[in-house]
């Protein structure tokens, strides 16, 4: 009969829980082997554990198998549900994305497919599997949860794929002679004061902002018109902030802002300027004041300024969009912005981990909307056209004044 003080079943009480099967197996063997004879109905006695377990542990030990990397031998455990049911993938695949894999009828067409209803569908055709296996599963197939994407732009212009490769094969010959060349647009207009801005950020509980209950159009809130500036090959932005209206005017002038304080430094010997612009918008193709205000740069600056304008409808493919805008949108996603100065603030610490870098100012200029370009204006614009669609390639040089 061994003999014990209670200390080996409180010692044991207390590491036990916090350790692996094989390491408890491991343990309580090696006790059993120090106790000697009956050893292992005394351990099995009083920690709960089987005595073919522990015998286990014994062997383990003798055989010199004290790694616990490994919990189970090799080859044991539960097999996989994909061992089991070699068709289980593709019966996930068939039920996830019926139109692709020719199964119109399938139940779950009209259904949200959440992991919880395809593991309960699964359920009924046989096949017992958690949704924490089908959403394994589905990683595994690379799927991932998404939602609706933005991307259906229309009727598409017949020449818009060779309007992509000209700008790109520009950007390319300005960039290897070290030209500059800019993604320029308006970033929607903001309302300045405490009004609700989409996106969440860390707060103590219930320490949410209060903002206004509503932001209905209102003409005597003031709005924020951030125009962009993209330099392409220097992964930098500038933004204009304006506060009375995007026009021509205002694109051209955030564009001289830019030069004056960043471009002109940044690309001293520059003679050329190449500018990536949508179809419409304030600096549009169509705008007869874009082009005289770009005549305006180009003469006091001493440049050629050339210009390609994306197709009608491809706005979203402008780099300005997807290397600027999107990550001034995350930096200030869940903060009211309540003055001007908050929203300079907010774009200019704006950076990325590939190493963007923004600067911004406020532009308090007045704007005057309905500004009128005359044919005679027109016809002194010292405009060249390019053979490919001249209306959205141009190039306007400057005038011996």
């Amino acid at each position: 009969m061994i003999r014990t003080d209670g200390k080996l079943k409180e010692k044991l009480s207390i590491l036990l829980p916090s350790l692996n099967e094989k390491q408890r197996r491991l343990l309580v063997g090696a006790e059993a082997i120090a106790l000697g004879y009956g050893g292992i109905q005394y351990l099995g006695a009083i920690t709960g554990m089987s005595t073919n377990t522990i015998a286990r542990g014994i062997r383990e030990i003798k055989a010199g198998d004290g790694y616990v990397g490994r919990i189970r031998r090799k080859g044991a455990g539960r097999k996989k549900l994909t061992l089991q049911f070699p068709q289980l993938e593709k019966r996930i695949e068939g039920i996830i994305e019926p139109d692709i894999r020719g199964d119109p009828e399938s139940p779950l067409r009209w259904t949200c497919k959440s992991v919880r209803n395809l593991s309960d569908f699964l359920g009924g055709k046989g096949y017992s599997v958690s949704r924490q296996t089908v959403a394994r599963i589905l990683h595994k197939m690379e799927f991932s949860l998404q939602g609706n994407r933005k991307t259906k732009e229309g009727q598409d212009h017949p020449d818009r794929d060779k309007q992509f490769c000209f700008i790109n094969r520009t950007c390319k010959e300005f960039l290897s002679k070290g030209y500059p060349v800019i993604s320029v647009d308006a970033k929607k207009k903001e309302l300045v004061g405490e009004y609700k801005n989409e996106g969440r950020e860390w707060h103590k509980k219930r320490g949410a902002i209060e903002v206004n209950g509503h932001d209905f159009p209102d003409p005597k809130v003031s709005k924020a018109i951030p125009y962009g500036i993209y330099d392409i090959g220097g992964n930098s932005g500038w933004v204009n902030v304006g506060v009375t209206a995007d026009t021509a005017e205002f694109a051209v002038s955030s564009i001289r802002y830019w030069w004056q304080y960043v471009g002109s430094r940044r690309y001293s010997n520059a003679k050329k300027l190449l500018i990536c612009a949508d179809a419409g918008g304030s600096n549009g193709y169509r705008l007869r004041l874009w082009k005289k205000e770009l005549q305006r740069l180009a003469d006091t600056r001493g440049m050629e300024i050339s210009i390609c304008h994306f197709p009608p409808g491809t706005s979203k493919w402008n780099k300005i969009e997807h290397r600027l805008f999107s990550f001034i949108s995350i930096n200030w996603r869940g903060k009211p912005l309540t003055s001007y100065q908050v929203i300079i603030n907010l774009i200019a610490s704006t950076t990325t981990k590939t190493g963007l870098t923004v600067k911004a100012r406020l532009d308090k200029k007045l704007y005057t909307k309905g500004r009128k370009v005359a044919d005679h204006e027109m016809k002194d614009l010292n405009l060249v056209k390019n053979r490919f669609h001249g209306e959205w390639n141009y190039t306007i040089k400057p005038r011996e004044l």
